[in-house]
């Protein structure tokens, strides 16, 4: 069997992180978000928000710890391999924010590609904001429709998650990807 790597996407609050801890608790291989990651190591260094700051250098961050979540991701012995966010996440927020980009962010995403792609749609109520992410609900639904186009521009056939329980919607993701 051919191994599957699938990502899922969402605008910010939608639940993404909750069903990757989720698929964990169940046994399976899962790349956390990381994003936040790039963002605390930026705040030890004194910049206090590097995506407001430094957009294209956070986006250079992201990207290259995508493209190594990918190849790592090739390498596990799991046949199936979740990531929270993908390689045009990284162009979707520059779309948001009316950023441009090196043609080598649209090349990585040309040269990575994923199994399948399951987006969150936005859900007011569950969203909440907190000290990485600052945007607000009326933003995030921007968020999800850059994600919605940029991913569509890559030829990905979305897949959407419908707004549930987590056990119900890790439960529909899992279904997906037996079919």
């Amino acid at each position: 069997m051919q191994k599957e790597i699938i990502v899922i996407i969402g605008g910010p609050g939608t639940g993404k992180t909750t069903i990757i801890d989720g698929l964990v608790a169940k046994g399976h291989c899962c790349y956390p978000e990381i994003s936040r990651e790039v963002t605390l190591e930026a705040k030890k260094q004194g910049i206090e928000q590097l995506f407001l700051e430094k957009p294209l250098l956070f986006s250079e961050l992201l990207l290259e710890g995508r493209k190594k979540q990918f190849q790592n991701a090739t390498k596990e012995s799991h046949e199936v391999v979740f990531i929270d966010r993908g390689i045009p996440d990284v162009l979707a927020y520059m779309h948001y924010i009316g950023d441009s980009y090196p043609a080598t962010f649209d090349a990585a995403c040309r040269e990575h590609t994923y199994s399948k792609i399951f987006i969150l749609p936005p859900w007011e109520e569950i969203y909440i904001s907190d000290d990485e992410r600052y945007e607000n609900f009326e933003q995030a639904k921007l968020i999800y429709n850059h994600l919605t186009e940029t991913y569509q521009n890559y030829g990905y056939k979305l897949i959407e998650v419908p707004k549930d329980t987590m056990d119900n919607r890790i439960l529909f993701i899992l279904d997906e990807i037996s079919k």
